[in-house]
């Protein structure tokens, strides 16, 4: 039997107007905003979020290694 892996993950992004940095889901139910300036950030789709940040760095990705 093969194993299951999770497709959903972490990720760290940076806002685009005040550089903060935080760890946001990538498959969010709601609206994640900056926690600083108060920026959307992600929007739920109802699967993968639409992501509006720069993403930094993904946690969890089986292929590399995280």
């Amino acid at each position: 039997m093969e194993e299951r892996l999770p497709k959903s993950k972490f990720l760290k992004v940076k806002c685009p107007d005040c550089e903060n940095i935080q760890i946001i889901f990538d498959h969010p139910s709601t609206v994640v905003k900056c926690l600083v300036c108060g920026r959307t950030l992600a929007e739920p789709t109802g699967g993968k979020g639409l992501i509006k940040a720069k993403i930094l760095e993904v946690y969890g990705d089986v292929s590399k290694g995280k």
